[in-house]
């Protein structure tokens, strides 16, 4: 394993400082590195493998499209992204979707949208676009310019113009940054990257109405809180409110790159045409089998319900673990995304729980956050606690 390591560091640019581990393969929720050993797995890829490892129904329906068609281009229609199309437009209650290759430029995608949007209203091209401190929309020149966090953005301005940062759950913060000129507000239903912070209802809804009011568009950042991490299919359903736009990826094609950026009708309307954007890769018909077969999945294991379900119990031994110990700060989250807040950096506990065969990762320096598998059970929870505890106690 540490030759791999080497190599990867003689080939591969440094811009991860990677954990010192290898993985090789992976069954149900735990991996396995290239000499064997088993881990427990509670990042699953940064929130990409909902369903687990080697899902029988997903690898059969991945390799079926392999043997083919993989490519077409967009000059040109696939059965499966029409099929990914109907399911994705369902499950979120958006109209009409644009499929890319990730996040960030589901993002980009969902910039362009409320940039035109507004162009066609009055023809002016001043626009500004109101984004979150503290949050995290992506690495790529839109998505970091919107991203609340100086220190993602300082080594590579200028930035897009005319962008705003207002303060996640302070409407008036949000209020008192609107002009004749602001056409959409961007936010993370839960902000992930920026240390698991939920949006209150209070706010969610107020940006909604402030929107509504000043003609703006609401932009909703779903790529990690979406696709049933919360228990909820996306997390705006838990608030009983709708964006104008919404971004998805992370576990929408199961493991195969995939994003999204949707709209409801009116905005698809008077927004992009022909010509207005493109991707050679997005909405492929490998992408495209993989979707369809994550949300028929999704429906047969009753992956949100089970989200719910252990969300909670996972969120009730995490208290437990809160309240024990004086280093930890809070606990906060939503279903299987939650974090732990500690009065130092966690990385000593993410190491050491790593050597003990549980896979954790951070969220900021002081915060382990919990991505788990969708499938993961109540027993998966509880031999996570043990180890976590240990790593704790060892840290502390």
């Amino acid at each position: 394993m540490q030759q791999y390591i080497d190599e990867a560091e003689k080939y591969i640019l440094h811009t991860y400082n990677r954990y010192q581990v290898v993985f090789d393969h992976g069954d149900g929720v735990c991996l396995y590195d290239t000499d064997g050993k088993e881990y427990l797995d509670f990042v699953s890829g940064i929130g990409v493998f909902a369903l687990g490892y080697n899902n029988k129904k997903y690898n059969d329906a991945v390799k079926a499209q392999v043997d083919k068609i993989l490519h077409t281009s967009n000059y040109y229609y696939n059965v499966p992204s029409i099929e990914a199309a109907k399911a994705v437009t369902k499950a979120s209650g958006m109209d009409r979707v644009f499929f890319t290759n990730s996040g960030a430029e589901a993002v980009e995608g969902a910039l362009k949208v409320a940039r035109k949007y507004a162009y066609n209203k009055d023809g002016k091209t001043d626009h500004e676009i109101i984004a979150m401190n503290h949050s995290f929309h992506g690495r790529t020149f839109g998505a970091l310019s919107v991203t609340g966090t100086e220190k993602y953005r300082a080594p590579f301005g200028p930035m897009i113009g005319n962008i705003k940062f207002a303060e996640m759950n302070d409407l008036e913060s949000v209020k008192a940054l609107v002009t004749d000129k602001t056409c959409a507000v961007i936010m993370e239903t839960l902000q992930g990257e920026g240390g698991i912070h939920p949006a209150t209802e209070e706010f969610i809804k107020g940006v909604r109405k402030l929107c509504d009011d000043i003609g703006a568009l609401l932009i909703l950042d779903e790529i990690q809180c979406g696709m049933g991490r919360t228990g909820y299919m996306y997390c705006f359903q838990k608030y009983g409110v709708k964006p104008d736009v919404l971004t998805t990826a992370k576990a929408l094609g199961g493991g195969i790159p995939m994003g999204a950026f949707l709209m409801t009708e009116e905005v698809a309307k008077n927004s992009l045409v022909a010509g207005d954007h493109g991707t050679t890769y997005g909405g492929n018909p490998l992408g495209g089998a993989a979707c369809t077969e994550v949300f028929k999945l999704y429906e047969e294991l009753g992956i949100c319900e089970n989200a719910k379900e252990v969300g909670s119990y996972l969120f009730d031994k995490l208290e437990e673990i809160k309240n024990s110990h004086k280093g930890i700060i809070d606990h906060r989250g939503l279903g299987l995304m939650q974090g732990l807040e500690f009065d130092k950096p966690v990385g000593d506990i993410i190491n050491y729980a790593l050597d003990k065969g549980l896979v954790l990762i951070n969220a900021g320096t002081n915060i382990i956050r919990f991505l788990p598998p969708l499938i993961i059970t109540k027993d998966d929870v509880d031999r996570m606690i043990v180890i976590l505890k240990e790593a704790i106690e060892n840290a502390y």
